[in-house]
């Protein structure tokens, strides 16, 4: 058996799982073992969106300590499944939340873990393409041990969709024995966010740097995403001037990205910078400087003022959009 940990996005399957579960395919099928899932939360639309994508067991940990997020609780609930399972490994998506859950059933049942992978392939040892300082490096390795525990970078190998699972899915409630008593983070309060497009989700980024100017220059950005059904990204540069939140940084130490198109408007293209956008399958730069970095390896570059080529492009696309 080969799981993957699933995590839910308003008690559906979100992208970055279902990608997961999509890699978990392929892996099996070479392992020749069946693909379960784990998760913290069960909902009919859950369940049929993992029968949809070929998952015939779901494993569902349930317990009243579980019901909000902990990465010490469900990681000691992860690590008891894995002992009564013995799986061949665990799959999960290299999120925050994922990470967390995974070093810590990690460090409970002592087995290895290998983040960040690009590519998996079995055999004994499993042999890992993964990246190391925040993208910036490939690492190629070898992982042993009787359980393998995965998590996978987003933009990784592109991978077939599998066949639906045949009948109902098989849904487990398992309960852990947790203690109540164990040292654990604890979630205090929430706050809203924006619940519309977001950096890790969108397909198009529209994002902006020094060369926007001002924290008023990306009203032109906001209103091509808008148009397009993106989200407004921004360099590290627009942050520390107090243009944008740090929530719209892409880069190391901001959000990963992998959209079909990145707008990389006024943007050079440091190093931490790139890190963040270089998964995006299109880059698309407009800078008035031609050897610029971010020009240099983008697919298709513009050289000009951001302020007389966004307008231009906004007016095309109201044309073609009729």
């Amino acid at each position: 058996m080969l799981l993957t940990l699933i995590e839910t996005g308003d008690g559906a399957l979100t992208a970055a799982s279902a990608g997961a579960v999509a890699r978990a395919h392929a892996l099996a099928g070479e392992l020749g073992v069946p693909v379960a899932a784990v998760t913290f939360a069960a909902s009919e639309d859950l369940t049929s969106d993992l029968a949809k994508h070929g998952v015939g067991t779901a494993y569902v940990l349930d317990h009243e300590l579980l019901a909000e997020y902990s990465p010490e609780r469900w990681g000691e609930a992860l690590a008891a499944l894995l002992r009564q399972l013995e799986p061949a490994g665990v799959l999960a998506p290299a999120s925050d939340e994922s990470t967390e859950v995974m070093a810590q059933a990690a460090a409970r049942t002592g087995l290895p873990l290998a983040t960040n992978c690009v590519t998996v392939t079995p055999g004994e040892p499993w042999t890992l393409t993964r990246q190391r300082v925040g993208g910036v490096l490939l690492e190629d390795a070898e992982l042993h041990a009787p359980v393998k525990l995965v998590t996978l970078a987003p933009g990784g190998a592109d991978t077939t969709p599998p066949d639906p699972a045949d009948g109902e899915i098989e849904v487990v409630t398992c309960r852990p024995d947790l203690d109540e008593g164990m040292v654990h983070t604890e979630l205090v309060d929430r706050t809203a966010g924006d619940t519309g497009v977001t950096l890790a989700t969108a397909k198009v980024v529209v994002s902006g740097g020094r060369g926007v100017g001002s924290a008023e220059g990306f009203a032109t950005l906001e209103q091509l995403a808008e148009l397009i059904g993106g989200a407004v990204g921004c360099s590290r540069v627009a942050t520390n001037n107090g243009w944008r939140p740090h929530t719209n940084q892409v880069g190391l130490t901001g959000t990963k990205i992998s959209p079909d198109l990145y707008i990389a408007c006024g943007i050079s293209g440091a190093t931490q910078h790139w890190v963040g956008c270089m998964d995006a399958k299109t880059i698309l730069a407009i800078n008035t400087d031609d050897q610029a970095p971010m020009v240099t390896r983008a697919a298709y570059a513009v050289i000009g003022d951001v302020h007389e080529v966004l307008p231009a492009v906004i007016e095309e696309v109201k044309r073609r959009a009729g």
